[in-house]
C-alpha cells in the first residue's frame, strides 16, 4: 500500500484522502487543530452553482462524496443596494447551502465521518513539517488576504431567505448577506480593502437587514474569517501538491471557495492515483477561472459605486442570469480583452498577493 500525507483536515484535505483511500492508498490527515472546522462558528456558506454546467450535486458524486451534511438548494434571491431590491426565481439552484465549523450537521464533520469509514487515519492535535507533507491543504494565507468576514448566526423563526446586499456602508468593495436555512441564519458582512471598516460596515449591514426583514435573532454567535486569493498560485513544489487556499484558489469577485476547495482534493488525489501531473490538471481546471475572478474584481470596482446601481441594473436586465455568471466565470472574449488591464491594476492595489 502507497503511503500518502496530508498536510490539514479541510474540505481540501478530506477530499483528497477519502479518494486515495477507496483506491487502495494508506493515507495519514495530520491536523493541528483538535477538531475539523476550528476556523469556524456554525457559518452558513455557498456552494455556487454556477460557474460549471455540472450541477453540485452530480459533481459531489463524481468526487466519491456522500451528502451527509445539511445540504439546502436556494432558487430564489433578493439583490439588494439598500435604495432599491431585484428578486430573482431560478430554474435549478443557484447555490447549495452548507453548515462550517465542529457542530453537528456541517460539511467539515460529514467529511471527517466520510474520511473515518473509509479509513483514513487521522492526527488530531498534530503537525508535520510542510516539507514532509505530500499533500498540503492548510487553508488561507494570513499574508495574502484580499478580503475579511464579520458577522453572526442564529436561530431564527423567519422563512428560508437568500438576500445579497451590495452598498459601499455595509461592506465596503464587497457585498453583504443575510441566509437563513430551516431555521437557522447568518448574517455577514465582506470587506475588500480598508478593513479598519470592517465593524463600522457589519453595524450598518444590521441596521439594513433589520430595516428589510422582520428578523428575530436568537441564540447569537459571532463569526469571522478571511480569504487568500492567488492567479498564480503554487500547485506543486518539490513533490509536494498544494490544494484549496494553501493555492490561492479562491474566487476573487466574491469568495465562493468550497467548491473549489473540494475540486483541487480531488485533482490531487487523482493525479497520484492515475500518475498524472497535478500541476497540469489543475491548471487546465482553475487557471482560466481565476484569471476570469481577476478581471471580475478589476470590473466591480471600476463599475461599482457606493451603491453599485450600474451592476444591479446588468443584473436585473439579463434575461438569464446563471448563464450570465457562468459565462463571467470561465474567462470570456471581454475578460480575455481586459485581462492585461486588470492584472496591472491589481498588482498595484494587492503587492501582497501572487499574481
Amino acid at each position: 500500500m502507497k503511503r500518502v500525507k496530508v498536510l490539514g483536515a479541510g474540505p481540501s484535505g478530506l477530499t483528497a484522502a477519502v479518494n486515495l483511500v477507496k483506491a487502495g492508498y494508506r493515507v495519514e490527515v495530520f491536523e493541528k487543530k483538535r477538531s475539523v472546522g476550528q476556523r469556524f462558528n456554525g457559518d452558513l456558506q455557498g456552494l455556487e452553482n454556477w460557474s460549471d454546467k455540472e450541477d453540485v450535486r452530480r459533481m459531489l458524486k463524481n468526487m466519491n462524496l456522500n451528502i451527509n451534511f445539511d445540504f439546502s438548494p436556494f432558487s430564489e434571491l433578493t439583490i439588494s443596494n439598500v435604495s432599491r431590491e431585484v428578486s430573482f426565481s431560478f430554474e435549478k439552484p443557484a447555490f447549495y447551502l452548507v453548515r462550517r465549523g465542529p457542530v453537528s450537521g456541517s460539511l467539515d464533520k460529514g467529511l471527517l465521518e466520510q474520511s473515518l469509514d473509509s479509513g483514513v487515519d487521522i492526527h488530531f492535535d498534530e503537525s508535520i513539517p510542510e516539507e514532509d507533507a505530500d499533500i498540503v491543504a492548510t487553508g488561507p494565507n494570513p499574508k495574502k488576504t484580499p478580503a475579511i468576514v464579520r458577522g453572526i448566526c442564529f436561530y431564527t423563526n423567519i422563512d428560508d431567505i437568500a438576500i445579497i446586499i451590495f452598498n459601499n456602508d455595509t461592506a465596503y468593495k464587497g457585498y453583504s448577506y443575510l441566509l437563513v436555512s430551516d431555521g437557522y441564519g447568518c448574517m455577514c458582512t465582506v470587506t475588500f480593502e480598508k478593513f479598519e471598516r470592517v465593524d463600522r460596515c457589519f453595524k450598518e449591514t444590521k441596521k439594513a437587514f433589520f430595516h428589510m426583514v422582520n428578523l428575530d435573532v436568537e441564540n447569537c454567535r459571532k463569526i469571522a474569517g478571511i480569504g487568500s486569493f492567488s492567479v498564480n498560485g503554487v500547485f506543486e513544489k518539490d513533490g509536494r501538491l498544494y490544494v484549496g487556499e494553501a493555492a490561492g484558489l479562491q474566487d476573487f469577485l466574491w469568495g465562493f471557495g468550497i467548491k473549489r476547495a473540494l475540486t483541487s482534493g480531488y485533482l490531487a488525489a487523482k493525479s497520484l492515483i492515475e500518475e498524472k501531473d497535478y500541476r497540469e490538471i489543475a491548471r487546465d481546471y482553475f487557471k482560466n477561472k481565476l484569471k476570469a475572478s481577476l478581471v471580475n474584481r478589476f470590473l466591480w470596482e471600476s463599475l461599482g459605486t457606493k451603491d453599485y446601481s450600474l451592476i444591479l441594473d446588468v443584473l436585473e436586465n439579463t434575461s438569464n442570469p446563471l448563464n450570465f455568471l457562468f459565462s463571467f466565470h470561465n474567462f470570456n472574449l471581454l475578460q480575455r480583452s481586459l485581462y492585461p488591464l486588470a492584472l496591472q491594476y491589481v498588482k498595484r492595489k494587492n503587492r501582497n498577493l501572487e499574481l
